[in-house]
């Protein structure tokens, strides 16, 4: 794992059994705790030693310049940066007067445990202060999946073999000291102490801080109570001042005795609600813990989360590791976005503030998938979010002289936050995934009301900024010119196959969408003339093909660019844009990550199995995956080709990802679309699923290494569990009416009398295409 042998490869857990402070910031990354509203990344109890602290509640940033050495018409004015908010988390020991503190005396043992199945860190320590008192701690922390604003730490100190005093501080404290963000200074100064205070309140047990960001206006409140359990001559005591708010527990505790602090914290923010306000916000959310108590968290966070493994585990038998990392991104991915509630679901979640806490396509891409079929909820939510935003969107296209929505390249509130318009403008195409987020959403579940409010207005708007950015040629070819798409590395290209192929479907659905809801298409200003026109796009849009090398191109006349001199290029000049300038990549045949592979992906309808075979043999020697998003797409297509033993090398380079630490920034946060890319690698690439015009459809193939892949969907008021075994397939409808599905092509209907069993046929032989030197995924 990120340290060898200091992590245990088990089936339901993450085990780390001593700690490593070198690698403490990735730890706190793969030990934070979410529910995709409060993020507390798993910094230790006592707050230090600390990689990077954190605790973040979504949506909460502040705004600096953006920094630019010559200003453009059009280009953003301010970024937006997550902030650290309060921290709630910390508890501070003292024993016999000499602080707890792991880097001084001797740490006898440390273990800490990610639990998957009952949603909480573990931890237990022994240590022996200088002074050579022993005591041991045990620690157990939870964020609520069940009650929104609310996180949890039990605290208990024993001592162990000699009389001790001990003292637990338990704290809210705001404006921790941060390393600096990132190289502008601007920004830095911005961030740094971005909390003013409004309010500090002691009372009792009770401690509560107010405050607000200095720049965006944001009101953030955090209260928190305790539960105290120790010898009679245990006292406490409680203070505060501006930034640090706090709780003193004393006691003396004879060798086997135990003090024991239950700290419960509530979490609130809001641009608008008045300070009074948000102190009730947050004291009503405490009473509401405090009714649940400890052991009602608990036993609130196993119930939520027994249901969610019940319709989303997916099993690996023949690779420990691959299974471990698998339900380690779905645990992830599930806090990412389970409470966002209209908020973003950003590219790191709330693990850590990397690229900035912002969202980008990866969320629709990658990450929605994966909820739509086992937590779709989340997923209407997610959009809902992005139709909050269409205001700042809808200027945004004005400002490009454009119609309807432009969605930003990168954002926390919905204006765009790129500073680099070729990477950020100019990748148009996330309005698409926005609209693919919508329809897979709607034909998944038959969610028609969703359809009407939410979905309607979002494919209308992002399909008129298709039709006023494209055009027709003479010939009546629709084009779409001087766009990125997916690969970074090729920027301003026109008719980029992923985007025309994407836009194409948010044009047909738009328009099909407009037919279904007339009274909401008519209160958008939608007519006739104006559909048919999405429909004449759609139907005339260009798709760039070589006839000579019979491939697709990722753009018009990709093909004929230049090769990149991967053979002049040494192991450590990757990732390239650390070491070429862009004009160089922008002008020569090197792809980043997955594009014209990802297309044929999502829009699997417009390429043949040859044309898979073809397209995947020319690209994958071109493409590097400087990209944590790559190596998931390349895993599913490469299966779709029939190359199951690579397309086993991606899934497990996408799989431990963060659990290896294989791109070195862990530190900064979990890759939350790599990590739901695990889930696309294994069931899209080996279980070959597909929605086909609102039909399931499987190809499942298992390549040598597994002996057995099996996971459940969640699909129209159904629950299917699909096992795919050597040459078997079998589906069962776990509940729901009956259901069609396509296997290998062929219709089979399933339902609830027991599973339908399939052969799978064999695969035609194809020889395995290279990548570029020194970028082939470790070979396993």
């Amino acid at each position: 794992m990120i340290t060898e042998g200091a992590y245990a490869v088990e089936p339901w857990s993450v085990r780390e059994t001593e700690l490593n402070l070198d690698v403490l910031a990735q730890s706190e990354s793969v030990f934070a705790l979410s529910n995709g509203h409060v993020g507390w990344r798993g910094n230790l109890d006592e707050g230090e030693p600390h990689g990077l602290p954190g605790a973040y509640l979504n949506g909460v940033h502040e705004v600096h310049p953006l920094p630019y050495a010559e200003a453009g018409y059009g280009y953003p004015e301010s970024g937006q940066t997550v902030i650290n908010v309060t921290n709630g988390k910390v508890l501070r020991l003292l024993v016999d007067d000499e602080p707890f503190d792991l880097r001084y005396g001797r740490l006898v043992s440390h273990e800490r445990v990610l639990d998957l199945r009952r949603g909480v860190l573990e931890r237990t320590c022994e240590w022996t202060s200088p002074a050579g008192s022993t005591v041991r701690v045990r620690s157990t922390r939870l964020v609520s999946l069940t009650q929104r604003a609310v996180a949890a730490v039990a605290y208990e100190v024993e001592a162990v073999g000699s009389r001790s005093r001990v003292v637990i501080q338990s704290e809210l404290v705001a404006n921790e000291s941060l390393p600096e963000p990132n190289g502008d200074p601007r920004a830095a100064r911005a961030l740094k102490s971005p909390l003013e205070p409004e309010e500090d309140i002691t009372a009792g047990r009770r401690l509560r801080l107010v405050h607000r960001t200095r720049r965006s206006g944001l009101r953030v409140a955090v209260a928190a109570d305790h539960v105290v359990s120790g010898p009679e001559r245990t006292t406490t005591a409680s203070e505060s001042n501006v930034d640090v708010a706090r709780l003193t527990v004393t006691s003396v505790l004879e060798p086997g005795e135990t003090l024991r602090v239950e700290k419960l914290v509530a979490h609130g923010w809001s641009a608008a609600r008045s300070r009074p306000a948000m102190s009730d916000q947050v004291e009503a959310a405490l009473a509401a813990a405090g009714h649940s108590g400890w052991q009602g968290l608990l036993d609130e966070q196993r119930d939520y989360l027994d249901d969610f493994w019940a319709r989303a585990d997916v099993e690996v038998d023949g690779d420990e590791e691959i299974q471990q990392a698998v339900r380690f991104a779905l645990f992830h991915v599930l806090q990412a976005g389970a409470r966002a509630e209209q908020r973003a679901i950003p590219a790191k979640g709330l693990t850590g503030s990397g690229y900035d806490g912002h969202a980008f396509w990866d969320t629709e891409t990658f990450v929605l998938p994966l909820l739509t079929y086992t937590s779709p909820d989340a997923v209407a939510e997610a959009l809902r979010w992005r139709q909050n935003t269409l205001p700042a969107a809808r200027e945004r296209a004005a400002q490009l002289g454009l119609r309807g929505a432009a969605f930003p390249w990168r954002t926390i509130e919905g204006s765009e936050g790129s500073a680099y318009w070729p990477a950020g403008t100019a990748a148009f195409h996330v309005n698409a995934d926005i609209a693919d987020a919508v329809k897979r959403y709607v034909v998944a579940t038959g969610d028609t009301d969703f359809e009407r409010d939410t979905g309607v207005e979002l494919l209308v708007e992002t399909a008129r900024l298709w039709r006023s950015l494209g055009h027709h040629d003479p010939h009546g070819t629709f084009h779409i010119d001087g766009v990125t798409g997916p690969d970074e590395y090729s920027a301003i290209a026109d008719d980029n196959t992923y985007t025309n192929l994407m836009a194409r479907a948010n044009l047909l659905a738009a328009a099909d969408a407009a037919e279904r809801h007339p009274k909401e298409a008519a209160r958008l200003g939608v007519d006739d003339e104006e559909s048919a026109a999405w429909r004449d796009a759609a139907e005339a849009v260009n798709v760039p093909y070589n006839d000579e090398l019979r491939v697709h191109e990722q753009h018009a006349g990709f093909t004929r660019h230049q090769r990149w001199d991967f053979a002049a290029t040494r192991p450590d000049q990757y990732p390239l844009l650390l070491h070429f300038p862009y004009f160089d990549l922008y002008r020569k045949q090197v792809v980043k990550q997955a594009d014209l592979v990802l297309a044929m992906y999502t829009c699997p309808e417009h390429f043949d199995d040859e044309q898979v075979a073809r397209n995947f043999a020319y690209y994958e020697p071109l493409t590097v995956r400087d990209s944590s998003l790559s190596a998931c797409v390349q895993a599913v297509i490469a299966a779709q080709a029939g190359h199951l033993r690579l397309a086993y090398e991606y899934t497990a380079e996408a799989a431990l990802m963060d659990l290896h630490d294989l791109e070195q920034n862990t530190r900064d946060g979990l890759h939350i679309a790599s990590l739901a890319g695990t889930w696309m690698a294994l069931v899209a690439g080996f279980g070959g699923l597909r929605d086909e015009g609102g039909t399931l459809s499987f190809k499942p193939r298992l390549p040598e290494k597994f002996s057995r892949l099996a996971f459940s969907l969640q699909f129209r008021d159904r629950r299917l569990h699909v096992e795919i075994t050597p040459g078997k397939a079998a589906y069962r409808l776990l509940s729901g009416p009956p259901l069609t599905i396509h296997h290998h092509g062929a219709p089979l209907t399933v339902d609830g009398d027991g599973p339908v069993v399939r052969d799978v046929p064999s695969l035609p032989a194809r020889p395995t295409p290279e990548q570029p030197p020194h970028r082939a995924p470790h070979v396993r």
